[in-house]
């Protein structure tokens, strides 16, 4: 199946670079978020310059853009170690869009979307240690970073499968280093924290 696996690659890549973020703001007649707010392509800086309507449609197709090429690669009867590099090549487009300079979003939520694609409650435990941080510290980018860094653990536990954990502890830590500018205002005490 090499060369199924190589166009599932290639099109997940693909699939995850269309950004989401900058179709959104064109369509609602909104400015550029990469020269806007935090200048990241992504849901939250959509909701500084758009609000929560612009955001939200933001999130579920950046989302989208993990789930369905997961999906797909279930229904051509990929295994889970496959269809978990296929989750990558998506992540990598959405991080690194070859359609917008190779510059784009962090990565959050196409991981997510990867995430309940390979099985919903993997999906489902990332969201709900998501929402519990951010209940207790009201920080989204801290409460993100660590559900993220939670996630190969109980990835783990609910696969059992080691070389796709591997993969999953990758993306793990690429989004670590997307958010190394939020590392350092959290340092700094300088991140925004949520809006009540």
């Amino acid at each position: 199946m090499l060369p199924e696996f190589s166009f599932a690659i290639i099109l997940s890549y693909l699939i995850g670079s269309i950004s989401t973020a900058i179709l959104v703001c064109k369509a609602l007649n909104l400015p550029d978020p990469r020269t806007q707010g935090s200048n990241n392509p992504g849901a939250t800086n959509v909701l500084r310059i758009g609000g929560k309507k612009a955001a939200a449609i933001t999130l579920v197709g950046d989302g989208l853009k993990g789930a369905l090429p997961v999906l797909l690669a279930v229904y051509m009867g990929f295994d889970l170690v496959d269809a978990t590099w296929i989750a990558l090549a998506a992540f990598l487009g959405h991080v690194y869009p070859v359609f917008f300079s190779f510059k784009g979003g962090k990565g959050v939520a196409t991981f997510l979307g990867a995430l309940f694609a390979l099985g919903f409650t993997i999906g489902a435990s990332f969201t709900l240690i998501w929402v519990f941080v951010a209940k207790v510290l009201k920080i989204s980018s801290l409460s993100a970073l660590i559900a993220t860094l939670l996630t190969p653990v109980f990835f783990f536990f609910l696969s059992g499968d080691l070389k796709a954990t591997y993969i999953i502890c990758l993306m793990s830590l690429w989004i670590l280093y997307t958010h190394r500018s939020n590392i350092k205002r959290m340092i700094s005490g300088e991140e925004d924290s949520i809006k009540s």
